[in-house]
């Protein structure tokens, strides 16, 4: 064998190699992938809950069967044979974050879609090529689900339901059939009411995007070893709307949940005398960074017990977060902790806050 022969065969020998693992695949044409490709580390560091205006996550695939029965938690659907009638989902801002994904690295969809979106004018756009396969590789993920799915588990008794929202007011004003009360900041305390099988599925839901609780208790069960663990992150006002409310089962009096301030009442007091209250946002310390009432001051409800004797007996104390659900917790924690103090108060609303101390205030659903 001479020499110039010698030297050929390891480049045919890693040629062939190649061509085995799939890396060259002959008379392959990769046109259709997109120029800009991530890894599950890169759309980790952009997940957010909720997310932030300026990063929008897009599941490619069809919405049914796909979507609804598990997507990486919020991602927007916009299938793409669908995509040029949804293009209204997609942000204003042409400067936005978009990270496409579907199926996994032969699937074309989030690259059709990714295109699409480039040629609307979007500059900051990418794929996650490995998708939704890769992402529940990942140590620690699950999935999100949606309502349907909820609606055809709970049809089939397979599943058990959890409503991590606060037992007083949430869970007692009304939940989904069948779902049993395990507040996340009781979890430690209630896990055992989980059952025995790992294997056993769960869903984690609480109020809606804006809401953590079951993203937190979701993460908890799965460092139990929990391994079928999902989260219904539209939550109880999506199942409201989607379907009802008959599983209320206490009614609202008069229109005002006990111990709520009345909204119209609290949007004054911030207008025009917001000193006059001590205003505490349970919210976690991240979301309160992101944006709160230029008066507030910042106890996450987990921290919340051991501050109780702090609050002032002189003037009104009002809870609030972004759904009702911490701020409830809270003022039904004072209430155990501290009865003696009577002018206590929690916003019942959906409240959206802004970078720049601007917010939303509205009615719950």
């Amino acid at each position: 064998m001479n020499t110039r022969t010698a030297k050929k065969i390891p480049a045919v020998l890693a040629i062939g190699m190649m061509m085995l693992t799939g890396a060259v695949t002959a008379g392959a044409n990769d046109s259709w992938r997109f120029h800009d490709i991530v890894e599950a580390d890169f759309v980790i560091a952009h997940l957010s809950i909720p997310m932030t205006d300026n990063v929008m996550i897009i599941d490619a695939r069809p919405y049914k069967p796909m979507y609804i029965k598990g997507h990486i938690p919020g991602a927007v659907s916009i299938p793409d044979t669908d995509f040029d009638k949804k293009t209204d989902l997609l942000p204003a801002d042409k400067n936005a974050l978009l990270i496409f994904y579907c199926g996994g690295l032969e699937c074309k969809l989030s690259h059709k879609s990714a295109q699409k979106a480039e040629a609307l004018g979007y500059k900051n756009v990418k794929v996650f090529a490995k998708g939704f396969p890769e992402w529940m590789a990942q140590p620690g993920a699950y999935p999100s689900v949606s309502a349907e799915y909820v609606a055809a588990q709970i049809a089939e008794n397979k599943t058990l339901l959890v409503d991590a929202r606060p037992q007083k007011p949430k869970y007692d004003k009304g939940h989904i059939p069948s779902a049993i009360s395990i507040p996340d900041t009781r979890f430690d305390e209630l896990s055992g009411k989980l059952p025995r099988l790992l294997e056993t599925p769960i869903i984690f839901y609480c109020g809606g995007l804006d809401c953590r609780l079951s993203h937190k208790s979701a993460a908890k069960a799965l460092v139990m070893g929990y391994k079928d663990v999902s989260v219904f992150a539209k939550g109880y006002p999506e199942w409201k709307k989607q379907f009802g409310a008959a599983a209320d089962t206490v009614a609202v009096k008069a229109g005002e949940m006990e111990g709520s301030i009345d909204l119209e009442r609290f949007k004054t007091i911030l207008n025009d005398h917001p000193e006059s209250i001590m205003l505490v946002d349970t919210r976690d310390a991240d979301e309160f960074a992101k944006g709160h009432f230029n008066t507030a001051v910042n106890i996450p409800v987990g921290n919340l017990e051991d501050k109780i004797s702090e609050l002032p007996a002189d003037k009104p104390v009002v809870f609030v977060c972004s759904t009702g659900a911490r701020s409830g917790e809270a003022y039904y924690m004072v209430q155990d902790v501290r009865p003696e103090l009577k002018d206590v108060y929690y916003v019942e609303a959906q409240i959206s806050f802004k970078q720049d101390g601007t917010y939303t205030i509205k009615a719950p659903k």
